[in-house]
């Protein structure tokens, strides 16, 4: 059984870093959710009826509460260090420059984090407005916030972030 499991996992080495990436999202986005639930029901829940003000910039970009504004934020911050560490050594098993991969992993996060913020605060904002909000509406929209950065982090990760440098053959090295 060992042995198939290898012989798999190196015939189809793309699809098996997929799983692993997919295994780190899920496991990283169960710690967001409980991150993000406990920060919104329990440290920010004074603030999830609390207004942003004076803000143009977030008025503009139709996020008008607080509560919901922080713990995205919070919650999506938390994970992606997770999913840095868990994917640069357990994934792809990089060996690229460390302090590029980091910028560059920081710059992917903090357009992901400004993406995040503003869409889960703007969806936030509907829902409250709509006056649909419940514990389902508010989780659901919350998975789907973490859900649609997958479309640009797996190709920046796997091509661009994470990789490995070319190591050099025997003959190479003479």
């Amino acid at each position: 059984m060992k042995e198939k499991f290898k012989s798999f996992t190196e015939k189809h080495a793309e699809i098996w870093k997929f799983i692993k990436f997919s295994f780190t999202g899920v496991s990283t986005s169960l710690l967001d959710l409980v991150v993000f639930s406990f920060l919104f029901y329990v440290v920010f829940k004074s603030m999830n009826q609390t207004p942003v003000t004076d803000n143009a910039v977030l008025a503009f970009l139709g996020i008008k509460y607080k509560g919901y504004m922080f713990a995205y934020f919070i919650s999506t911050t938390v994970s992606y260090t997770a999913s840095y560490i868990m994917n640069r050594k357990l994934t792809f098993h990089s060996n690229s420059n460390l302090l590029l991969s980091t910028v560059l992993f920081a710059i992917m996060v903090i357009c992901t984090i400004v993406f995040s913020t503003w869409f889960g605060g703007f969806l936030g904002t509907l829902i409250k407005d709509s006056g649909h909000e419940n514990v389902f509406t508010v989780l659901l929209t919350k998975l789907l916030v973490m859900f649609v950065p997958m479309i640009w982090t797996y190709p920046l990760q796997r091509f661009v972030i994470y990789k490995n440098k070319a190591v050099p053959t025997e003959e190479q090295a003479e």
